[in-house]
């Protein structure tokens, strides 16, 4: 994907979460300036708002509603160290106050690979959302079944990895890694504590990290009300995403929304 334009609408935010980090984050104001609609944007893991793949898709998501996107701890100018999904809810959560303290209506959370996780999970502990979309996320932890994935998991898990991340990528992982002995619940197993909120799962059936089995699992343990889209072609997360997929989505969200209307 090609990078979005310098857009003089983008407002730059300062958030802090309820454990103290300080998250580096924007804000793109939409079409509509009664601000009806917000997309909270949570980005893939060793990302940031300065990539311009996240950029893009931060700008063509503000094509159709209101936008705020942010560093995860760890990731980018962002205080603190990454937890890969754990404690990155209440990055998450500090983000959909500020959107809430903007004065937007509803609020949409939109996360990617990680950040797709990262939406589950605070959407069923943390909820005050109005619709949750999760593109590209996986269904369960330590999941080490592609090369890709073993990647991530020698940089979370090795000093090594670890030091590489910090100096190739700009993501900083806590040594402590995931909690072994007190893992947080997996995705596929809070999915069904979303409903009543709307939720959109989106994944691509040539994603080299989480192959449809992880999307599937996601769709079959949710209760409605719930889309599933499995999308040709499709790759993982922000970098595979094309104009369409994301107009396609931005079109969507007034029929996602209403569906948590229909009780």
């Amino acid at each position: 994907m090609q990078a979005a334009p310098s857009d003089p609408t983008w407002d730059q935010l300062g958030l802090r979460t309820i454990d103290g980090e300080r998250l580096e984050a924007v804000h793109v104001v939409g079409p509509d300036s009664a601000r009806p609609i917000c997309l909270v944007m949570a980005h893939g893991f060793t990302l940031s708002i300065a990539r311009p793949t996240v950029r893009a898709v931060v700008a063509a998501f503000a094509q159709h509603v209101g936008v705020i996107a942010f560093d995860f701890r760890g990731h980018g100018r962002s205080s603190g160290k990454s937890t890969v999904g754990h404690r990155e809810v209440l990055d998450l959560d500090a983000a959909v106050v500020a959107a809430r303290r903007l004065g937007y209506q509803q609020v949409v959370t939109c996360g990617w690979s990680m950040g797709g996780s990262v939406v589950l999970r605070h959407a069923a502990l943390h909820g005050d959302v109005d619709a949750v979309i999760s593109i590209s996320a996986l269904s369960r932890w330590y999941y080490k079944d592609t090369k890709p994935m073993q990647r991530v998991h020698w940089a979370i898990e090795t000093r090594l990895g670890r030091l590489v991340a910090k100096l190739g990528l700009r993501t900083r992982i806590h040594p402590d890694g995931w909690p072994v002995d007190d893992l947080p619940e997996a995705p596929v197993d809070v999915v069904p504590r979303i409903s009543p909120t709307p939720l959109l799962i989106v994944h691509g059936d040539r994603d080299h990290y989480f192959p449809v089995e992880h999307p599937n699992a996601l769709y079959a343990a949710a209760n409605e009300p719930k889309e599933l889209w499995l999308i040709e072609g499709f790759g993982h997360a922000e970098s595979a995403a094309t104009p369409e997929l994301l107009d396609r989505i931005g079109r969507h969200l007034p029929a996602l929304l209403a569906r948590g209307h229909r009780r």
